[in-house]
């Protein structure tokens, strides 16, 4: 997987993909590597990993650098957020005292993704994009809104504060009214604001499962096994077996992306998300261990099945993503090495210790009031961006705006 990544080269830009993957990939690829090191104890990327994550925290240190806020959603932020709080829960090493800590970084962007939550239109929740000149700005999502609450029921785990256990309550019941969650605990894709998110798209996503599996896991581990979240965690579990494991492809007992993976039209993005349903499933059996016997027999299948695909192209270590299939499927990239890693070193599970929290381990040193300090004018009108546009991530043509917050309305009493 390392392999596509040339950040750490002389003339490249530090914590950047090459095209065609889009900037919050990176942040995805980092988390998974902090989990190699934590699964192996192997440290060769370390550093590498250190330098992406720190060149791509912006001036603000809450992960809107200048190269990429043209087009950078609220999804796409949580996803570094969440590499930086696996760093902080995984006792990565830290940066250096000069340099923004990690439990610090995934705070300050909780706290940017606060002033975004929009009670003018469907009586909550986040847009997908940050900026209104964006496709997909009148659109709120499933892994926008799930990324907010998983960041912090895990926050709320991590430091014991209960604001952000409020505010991962608040963040649920709202998803759990929309079209978004279903009553039977499927995850739809997104709802229009257009519409006032009367309807949702019904597309079914891995991620947009795991998110809301693991943060309800997160927050069943934080309130002690409350009874509310123990139902909420067997419902997320059992329909994520059911929608995710089918019976055509791998008689039940292997992950598939069932929306792009069999008839193969997955984009340069989908091919990952395997890797997080992945990681969070096998946090869920950690800090809810009664879903552990449901979990674990499905991840090591799959597993195997990764492996079978993991032996084709050249030196024989590239991954394909049909895992279901005994033959490579000739597909390859970031995404689908990322997955393959991701299912075969969370079978270890059972080897680590599971992520820290206040009171069992934690050092990160935290700033619950970071990202509060400045704010950017995050609806600038104009035309919506072409995909052309999109691709561009690496293009400055906006102007950012800093100004301070009065009073700082957002201030905890304690990390």
């Amino acid at each position: 997987m390392m392999q596509y990544y040339k950040g750490n080269e002389t003339g490249q830009i530090p914590g950047v993909l090459p095209n065609p993957y889009y900037w919050w990939e990176a942040g995805a690829m980092f988390e998974q590597m902090i989990e190699y090191w934590y699964f192996t104890k192997d440290s060769t990327y370390n550093d590498i990993v250190t330098q992406g994550l720190l060149a791509q925290a912006g001036t603000d240190s809450d992960y809107m650098p200048i190269n990429q806020t043209k087009d950078e959603g609220n999804d796409d932020q949580a996803f570094w957020a969440f590499a930086v709080l696996s760093a902080a829960e995984l006792k990565y090493p830290d940066p250096p005292p000069s340099q923004p800590q990690w439990l610090a970084l995934a705070q300050a962007v909780f706290n940017r993704q606060i002033i975004r939550w929009d009670t003018q239109t469907c009586g909550g929740g986040l847009r997908w994009q940050i900026f209104s000149f964006n496709d997909g700005y009148n659109y709120k999502n499933a892994i926008s809104n799930g990324g907010f609450f998983l960041l912090a029921a895990r926050l709320a785990r991590h430091t014991n504060n209960s604001t952000y256990a409020d505010w991962a309550n608040t963040i649920y019941d709202w998803c759990a009214q929309s079209p978004l969650i279903s009553s039977d605990y499927k995850v739809f894709d997104g709802s229009s604001t257009l519409k006032n998110c009367s309807d949702a798209d019904h597309d079914l996503w891995t991620y947009n499962y795991g998110v809301f599996l693991a943060g309800s896991a997160y927050m069943y581990n934080y309130t002690n096994g409350s009874s509310v979240w123990r139902d909420r965690v067997s419902g997320f579990t059992t329909r994520t077996l059911e929608d995710f494991f089918p019976q055509a492809n791998g008689s039940g007992n292997i992950m598939v992306e069932v929306h792009c993976e069999a008839t193969n039209n997955c984009n340069v993005d989908q091919p990952s998300f395997k890797a997080y349903l992945s990681r969070w499933m096998a946090t869920t059996a950690q800090l809810a261990p009664f879903t552990y016997p449901l979990i674990m027999p499905k991840l090591r299948t799959s597993a195997q099945g990764a492996a079978g695909q993991c032996s084709r192209g050249s030196g024989g270590i590239t991954c394909g993503r049909r895992w279901y299939q005994s033959a490579w499927d000739g597909s390859s990239g970031v995404g689908e090495q990322m997955s393959a890693l991701s299912i075969i070193q969370n079978v270890l599970i059972d080897t680590v210790p599971p992520p820290v929290g206040a009171s069992t381990g934690r050092t990160s040193v935290g700033n619950p009031s970071a990202g509060t300090g400045f704010t950017r004018q995050d609806t600038i009108d104009g035309p919506p961006a072409t995909k052309g546009d999109r691709a561009a991530a690496g293009i400055l043509t906006v102007l950012l705006l800093s100004s301070t917050l009065a009073g700082a309305w957002f201030l905890f009493n304690d990390e």
